[in-house]
């Protein structure tokens, strides 16, 4: 029968729950051992049994092994517990060293805060510094600079640093006074006596420099040059005591101006005492007659050309133009004369420099510019432009050399362009003002001369050939030496007064061409005028001018004087050569008999003295040559008759106009 040892089982206990009992054996029944022993039929208590003992061996098996390793066992548990001991104090040690990382972190902490408010008051003290060190050191007034203003010369360079260092102390002084700075006025009285002082040593010696430029003989330029050093002595005073700075402004406005005014009357009157003797009056006008006064000349040196330009023209030239002014105390002592535009050059190149110079050293010493330094300059220069021009206006009244009147032109747009371009506008206005003293006048004597031609009257010049006129010499010579004047500077003015005298001077020769009684006397009378006049204007002027254009036109529209004489074989030839062009040489039998007896071909002297006539005459002979040379002609008799050319050309040599 089955006996259940159910043992200490307790049935009745409220704890025994059936499912999970049937919870555990449907787990034992999945074990892999339990399946095998039901699959083999094994008896589970048999089983059991064995399993038993075989844990009891086991277990027997294992408190032998550790009755064997019992000292191991007892060494290893001395040595855990060492460990434990080691490592309980590590951690005392490690505990402790927190503590102390704590406390490390919290004076960090203060140090950082320490130094945050530290850089705060270092930055604070920096700046007040910074301003405080600024204000001592413009407040401090060194011994080194008492002494140096006190003792040393303005001349020496000590004392202008010096100076530069008060002026600083002085204006930041002032500065800080707005200010309410309660340190000002521990200074204030050291900086005002240290200023007294300054600017009586300054005064003294800018005041000794302007009166040495009232001793005789003294070179204005070189004590000009030393105060230019000392530029800021004037700035000084300007900025701390204006009365002295308008008193020595005053006192150098006053003496350069006597100066200038004394140095410039003199030097003007000096140079018109070294002018040509004889000038151009109010007769010596173009339509004024050649008489036998006018021939005799005292010197040619003396005497200026009138209507001539000649060598006057290189007084606007580059060389001339900026090259040194006359002295005329070696002029007086070498017998040396000058023309009138010659000593204008001198005196305004003169005045030129001088002006540049000195409007150059105001805006520079006195810290003037614009409408300020114009002012000032007006005051120093004033009354020498008023002399000038007074001067100017005296002389050009009685003046009657237009050339001249006309160089001063040239030279004044000139000077005024150098001017110019040296940024200097100071005498400006003068040069307008001059100006409009020499175009009047200009104009004035040109009216003088177109005048004296309309009023010529030919009938009363005597005895009248063919050869040029001295009148329209003189037209000639005189509009070729205003138009090459003209060229570098053109003008409108000019260019109308020149055309109305051209137009008077053409109906003047055409009055005197009406006098002759044959034509051919006219027109060789017209053309020799208008050639020289053509010549003239081509030499010294440029081709492509007005007048010389209005000529050429005239010169070819009377260059019919061939005709008369040479008409007949003129026409031969050209129609001649116009059949042998179109191979027609039969019908030059037809024109043989406009071939015989030529009107010229016994005259062997040439009719013409003009150039230009005498080169188409030989022009058409040697045509006319080649004509009769053709076979149909050959052996006409009139060709016997013929003189060679080359004698022709002797003749016309001999004829060759020469004016």
């Amino acid at each position: 029968s089955l006996q259940l040892n159910l043992g200490d089982l307790d049935l009745t206990s409220d704890e025994f729950i059936l499912d999970e009992v049937d919870i555990h054996i449907q787990a034992n029944l999945e074990d892999s051992l339990v399946q095998e022993a039901l699959k083999t039929g094994v008896d589970l208590r048999q089983y059991s049994k064995q399993v038993e003992l075989e844990l009891q061996h086991i277990e027997h098996a294992s408190i032998s092994d550790y009755i064997k390793e019992s000292k191991n066992i007892t060494s290893l548990h001395n040595q855990i517990t060492a460990c434990d001991a080691i490592l309980e104090r590590m951690e005392q040690m490690l505990s402790s060293f927190q503590c102390d990382l704590s406390s490390i972190s919290c004076e960090i902490q203060t140090l950082q805060e320490q130094s945050v408010a530290m850089n705060l008051r270092l930055k604070n003290r920096q700046a007040v510094r910074s301003q405080l060190s600024q204000l001592v050191d413009e407040l401090v007034v060194p011994a080194a600079m008492i002494s140096t203003i006190l003792e040393t010369p303005v001349t020496e360079q000590d004392f202008l640093e010096q100076l530069h260092e008060l002026n600083n102390k002085m204006n930041y002084v002032k500065e800080q006074a707005f200010r309410e700075t309660m340190a000002c006025t521990d200074v204030h009285n050291v900086l005002d006596r240290l200023k007294v002082k300054a600017v009586t040593k300054i005064r003294e010696f800018v005041l000794q420099k302007i009166y040495s430029f009232r001793k005789p003989m003294t070179n204005y330029q070189i004590p000009q040059n030393a105060l230019l050093k000392y530029r800021f002595f004037y700035q000084f005073l300007l900025g701390n005591e204006r009365s002295v700075a308008q008193e020595l402004r005053e006192q150098y406005v006053e003496t350069m101006s006597k100066i200038y005014l004394s140095y410039f009357k003199s030097y003007t009157g000096r140079l018109m005492k070294i002018q040509y003797e004889e000038v151009a009056e109010k007769d010596d006008l173009m339509g004024v007659e050649d008489t036998a006064k006018k021939d005799i000349l005292p010197s040619l040196k003396n005497r200026n050309t009138i209507f001539t330009l000649g060598n006057r023209g290189s007084v606007i030239g580059g060389a001339e133009l900026e090259g040194p002014i006359i002295v005329p105390h070696a002029a007086q002592k070498s017998d040396v004369r000058y023309p009138f535009e010659s000593l204008f050059r001198s005196q305004h190149y003169a005045l030129l420099d001088n002006s540049c110079r000195e409007y150059l050293f105001l805006c520079d010493f006195f810290l003037v510019t614009g409408p300020s330094a114009q002012e000032l300059f007006n005051a120093v220069m004033g009354k020498t432009l008023a002399m000038f021009l007074k001067h100017m206006d005296a002389y050009v009244c009685d003046c009657y050399d237009s050339i001249a009147i006309f160089l001063c032109i040239h030279i004044v747009l000139r000077f005024r362009a150098i001017m110019a371009k040296r940024n200097v506008p100071a005498i400006d206005k003068y040069w307008d003002t001059l100006l409009g003293i020499l175009w009047p006048r200009f104009e004035y004597i040109l009216e003088l001369n177109i005048q004296s031609i309309q009023n010529t009257d030919p009938q009363r010049l005597g005895f009248l050939d063919t050869r040029p006129h001295y009148i329209t010499r003189r037209y000639a010579e005189f509009s070729s030496a205003i138009v090459s004047i003209n060229q570098t500077f053109p003008n409108e003015r000019t260019h109308t007064l020149l055309g109305q005298l051209q137009v008077e001077v053409e109906n003047f020769v055409l009055r005197v061409a009406a006098e002759f009684s044959s034509r051919k006397e006219q027109l060789i009378f017209l053309i020799n005028n208008y050639d020289m006049m053509l010549s003239v204007l081509m030499e010294r002027a440029v081709e492509e001018s007005k007048e010389v254009e209005g000529f050429q036109q005239l010169l070819s529209a009377r260059s019919q004087i061939l005709s008369p004489p040479f008409g007949g074989m003129i026409a031969f030839v050209k129609e001649s050569e116009s059949l042998i062009e179109k191979g027609q040489l039969d019908r030059l039998r037809g024109e043989e008999g406009e071939t015989r007896g030529p009107p010229w071909a016994s005259d062997s002297t040439p009719l013409s003295p003009l150039q230009g006539v005498l080169t188409q005459l030989i022009q058409y002979y040697h045509r006319f040559h080649k004509v009769l040379a053709q076979p149909p002609l050959r052996a006409l008799p009139a060709r016997a008759e013929l003189i060679n050319i080359h004698h022709l050309m002797v003749e016309l040599k001999k004829h060759k106009p020469n004016f």
